[in-house]
């Protein structure tokens, strides 16, 4: 049975293609077994979309070598929207932006399964998950798909024999919901908010106290962390009420990609079953409520021999691999900011002595930097501490971000600043304070398109005008307050 299983395998489209080697066959036919002996009913084949949110199909078991062998079928038209779920491409057109014929008239794409993702669902016991990447129907990569663009970066710096080392610090609410705003007038693009209310009631960062009003959801998250074998380090009460952080250990950034976008939409998933709202909203409009960060280590390391390119010199000196890798990340961090920070929201958390950065400048063990440098002679952790991305970000476009920037500074020799003392008194370059502001600096930068090409540039690009458009032709509660009665 096995060995015609793998057969069948290798005469496969996603074979022929080279998305399915044969370690990944191998790979997947012990996935086809373990859901025949654990008794799976149904496997989830998701994908992080442009915005980070999972997306996929489900299959029966039985369809699952089906799947491995030839993909699955989905309408283009999925990764061509905006955060309203709208399709923001001239999709009926002969080009939709991408070539005559490409990704026109919501015509398929396929999910290409990696087997080496598969997990149980801890929550689902009948269900599995597997993360897929997205390619055209004839099998040719899509260049702006998350997963292909983080692999991308990947490659890129594996050709200069180093390899990235991150780690992750993830803060979020969780609330009650007391209201699902589910009648039909609330169920618009996008649908009404949940109204909700606290789960802890006052400021307290690292309150054992309020430890124990969460532990029943923390454990129900922890537990599903650990069912999907995340490697969650901590758990904690963040500063504001109903905020909570996940800390997680070192991982590769493929993995921890990969984890985010599973750890998101795994706390969702299960909070909402508990009949509470997780959300990663990066300043979510709640009275007191508290904005929410998403730190990112990172560090280089020798591809061959696992040393640690970041640990300084007896003297303190940065390494010359650290020191040209943090002047990249701050050469480039205004047209990054579309990717570390693409909503309209997240710039309201930019903002001085709030524990977030607001300027362009990095600092040793500060936490009002941009950059927070921990590294010390001998210490195989020494590392940097990247705090502007939001959690709501795109995990894969975020740490491509990282490893394009940094290995840009590496390569054309670039050397650090001094580093800040008083991170919020500098005449440091401020980061963009809007998301059109940051759009702008995407376009008008030169490193994403100069690495991944100008169909990812101009990709994101229009999904984030479409956000932005949006939001400026909505009538706020600011202008209906200010002008209404007065005019």
């Amino acid at each position: 049975m096995a060995t015609a299983i793998r057969q069948s395998l290798a005469a496969g489209l996603l074979a022929r293609t080279g998305h399915l080697d044969e370690a990944a066959q191998d790979t997947a036919t012990e996935v086809i077994a373990r859901v025949g002996a654990e008794g799976l009913e149904t496997v989830r084949l998701v994908f992080p979309d442009p915005h980070g949110i999972l997306r996929g199909k489900t299959v029966v078991a039985r369809a699952l070598p089906s799947a491995f062998r030839d993909g699955v079928g989905m309408p283009s038209t999925i990764i061509l929207k905006d955060t309203s779920q709208r399709t923001v491409f001239p999709v009926w057109e002969a080009d939709a932006g991408f070539g005559a014929g490409e990704l026109t008239g919501a015509s398929d794409v396929l999910l290409a399964p990696d087997p080496a993702t598969f997990r149980t669902l801890p929550w689902s016991p009948t269900s599995g998950w597997m993360m897929c990447d997205v390619v055209t129907k004839d099998g040719r990569a899509i260049p702006f798909s998350s997963r292909t663009v983080l692999r991308s970066a990947i490659d890129r710096l594996a050709g200069a024999g180093l390899r990235m080392v991150t780690g992750l610090e993830v803060e979020f609410h969780v609330l009650r919901i007391e209201d699902a705003r589910a009648a039909h007038v609330d169920t618009g693009m996008p649908p009404a908010p949940y109204a909700t209310s606290a789960l802890t009631r006052a400021y307290s960062l690292l309150s054992d106290a309020h430890y124990d009003a969460l532990e029943e959801v923390m454990d129900a998250l922890r537990r599903a962390c650990e069912g999907l074998g995340l490697p969650l380090r901590t758990m904690e009460p963040e500063f504001g009420p109903s905020q909570v952080e996940f800390t997680f250990d070192p991982a590769g950034p493929m993995e921890h990609a990969d984890g985010m976008v599973l750890f998101r939409a795994m706390a969702k998933q299960v909070c909402r079953r508990m009949g509470l709202h997780a959300t990663f909203m990066c300043r979510p409009k709640i009275a007191n409520g508290a904005a929410s960060g998403w730190h990112l280590h990172q560090s280089v390391v020798d591809a061959e021999t696992g040393e640690n390119r970041f640990v300084p010199k007896e003297d303190g000196v940065l390494s010359p691999t650290a020191s040209g890798w943090i002047a990249g990340l701050l050469e480039h961090a205004a047209e990054c900011c579309l990717v570390t920070t693409p909503s309209v929201n997240g710039y309201k958390r930019y903002q001085a002595f709030q524990l977030a950065p607001d300027r362009v400048q990095w600092a040793v063990d500060n936490k009002g930097a941009m950059i927070r440098g921990l590294m010390r002679p001998g210490d195989p952790a020494s590392r940097i501490e990247n705090r502007v991305p939001e959690p709501a970000a795109n995990p894969h476009f975020v740490i491509a971000s990282q490893i394009l920037a940094g290995l840009d500074g590496i390569e054309r020799g670039l050397v650090a600043p001094p580093p800040a003392e008083n991170p919020y008194g500098t005449n440091a370059p401020k980061l963009p304070t809007s998301l059109l502001d940051a759009i702008v600096a995407f376009e008008g930068g030169r490193l994403f398109s100069g690495t991944l090409g100008p169909s990812f540039t101009a990709y994101l690009s229009r999904l984030k005008r479409a956000e932005w458009d949006r939001y400026v032709a909505a009538l706020s509660e600011w202008e209906q307050q200010e002008y209404f009665d007065l005019y």
